[in-house]
């Protein structure tokens, strides 16, 4: 039975009581929290020890919705895009033309930034999924298996073609770009009989694969292009697998203008809304769908920097959370974040929302923790195994020098957590007891320098081949 040792650090728990152990430790037992508590007063052998020298020991973090292939896209783009021009023109048409091999290249690139990052766990919302074959799907969950990361990946699917008016807005929006390749209107529309049994399939297949790391979830794109059906299916199936669904919500504005029913009403009316829903995004909600949230227990990934770079506007995350919704953060695209940094990405979610509201009390440095922490381990219905330091949970770990300038003093480190660290300072990362990140390399990846080599040269050749012009 191997057994690990992190101590010589301060381990911020995120148990109920938030409880904080200055020169603490945790002893990990195969895959599992064994022990925490203060340095001296756990008893061990063990076969590693990771000496945190005097830095700080954390929940591994948690990415409640993300995109991966796309981040080779990263500045190939006019940055003066909204919503629709974005993924119509440059995600959408890219991400459709991309091949297995080029999924799985962005796939090493994804996770090698997240490990590095302090990312144990990510949900992975896809929206451009060809069902026609899996080849796609497969290069990138082999990917993740081989990192050894936790991952949670949404099986996108749309089962309603566009109307005739949104068919014509986006031939609108695409003329912008003459010279991309843009997939047709319906190239990612299947029925909904198969969008269903697929998904079932997938999750039969894939579920609790990779040591039980993998977690499969069905996954309605957006309402535009979901049945009713589709959503009720969808649902359905995460009560049979005992897993969740997740789901691109209220963005843009234009999703939300001239319907007689908020987006929120439509879902909760067919039976989407629910303890099993995570929704990404919620911009564009009012105060009653908030309130419909809370009743439903329906959970919500606010993905603050991306939603910033659209200017789609600000979630209303103080309200949710104010009514006991539970939220989580995500890093959402790596082509408009810039970066996957969950870290770096809370810092600045906090200072915003204050400014927004101008009021400085507003998101504090500890609930802000928690959406990446415990809450969001509540958000993909996982509280009970990640999120926390605490005895009997999964051992998923990180590890933060915070023997530099910025963090200087630091006699609150759940505040230079989240208004000081910048995300680069993740020195080890566990998952499941592994060691995934030591000393700031990857582990499980290969050379970092030939990745990055051969991710720009693909990214490159994408950008040539789909037509992209900045």
């Amino acid at each position: 039975m191997t057994e690990t040792l992190l101590t010589n650090g301060t381990v911020v728990t995120q148990n109920e009581g938030r409880e904080v152990i200055s020169d603490g430790a945790v002893l990990v037992r195969e895959d599992t929290i064994a022990a925490v508590g203060p340095a001296n007063s756990i008893e061990a052998d063990p076969d590693r020890v990771v000496d945190a020298e005097g830095g700080m020991i954390i929940p591994g973090l948690i990415d409640a919705h993300v995109h991966v292939s796309d981040i080779l896209l990263r500045g190939a783009f006019d940055p003066d895009r909204g919503l629709y021009d974005w993924l119509y023109n440059i995600k959408r048409p890219s991400s459709v033309a991309m091949t297995p091999d080029e999924h799985a290249v962005a796939a090493r690139l994804y996770c090698t930034e997240a490990i590095r990052a302090g990312v144990t766990t990510f949900v992975e919302a896809d929206t451009e999924v060809l069902w026609e074959d899996w080849a796609e799907i497969e290069a990138k969950l082999d990917v993740y298996d081989r990192a050894g990361v936790r991952n949670v990946y949404g099986a996108g699917f749309a089962d309603v073609s566009p109307d005739e008016a949104f068919a014509k807005l986006l031939s609108d929006i695409q003329a912008r770009d003459p010279s991309v390749d843009h997939a047709h209107v319906d190239r990612l529309t299947i029925d909904t009989e198969t969008a269903l049994s697929e998904t079932e399939r997938l999750i039969e297949a894939r579920h609790g694969s990779a040591d039980g790391r993998q977690s499969i979830w069905p996954s309605p794109i957006v309402l535009e292009t979901t049945s009713a059906e589709g959503f009720q299916g969808a649902y359905r199936l995460a009560e049979e697998y005992d897993v969740m669904t997740t789901a691109h919500m209220s963005e843009a504005e234009a999703q939300e203008q001239e319907v007689a029913l908020s987006s929120i009403e439509y879902l909760r009316n067919v039976g989407y809304l629910g303890e099993r829903t995570l929704l990404g995004h919620c911009v564009q909600i009012d105060a009653g769908d908030v309130r419909r949230l809370a009743a439903t227990d329906t959970k919500v990934a606010h993905n603050f920097f991306a939603n910033m770079r659209l200017a789609t506007g600000f979630a209303p995350v103080v309200r949710m959370l104010e009514n006991g919704v539970t939220v989580g953060l995500g890093t959402d695209n790596a082509n408009l974040n810039d970066t996957v940094n969950p870290l770096s990405d809370v810092r600045a979610a906090s200072a915003a929302h204050k400014g927004f509201h101008r009021d400085p009390g507003v998101l504090d440095t500890q609930r802000a923790l928690d959406m990446l922490t415990i809450d969001g381990a509540r958000a993909i219905g996982r509280e009970a195994e990640l999120g926390s330091l605490e005895v009997g949970k999964q051992a998923d770990i990180a590890v933060l020098d915070t023997n530099k300038p910025h963090l200087t003093p630091a006699p609150d480190p759940v505040h230079a957590l989240v208004t000081g660290a910048q995300g680069t300072e993740i020195e080890t990362v566990l998952c499941a007891g592994d060691v995934l990140l030591d000393d700031r390399s990857v582990q499980t990846l290969g050379d970092t320098g030939e990745l990055l080599t051969e991710a720009a040269e693909t990214a490159t050749g994408l950008v040539e081949r789909v037509g992209i012009q900045r």
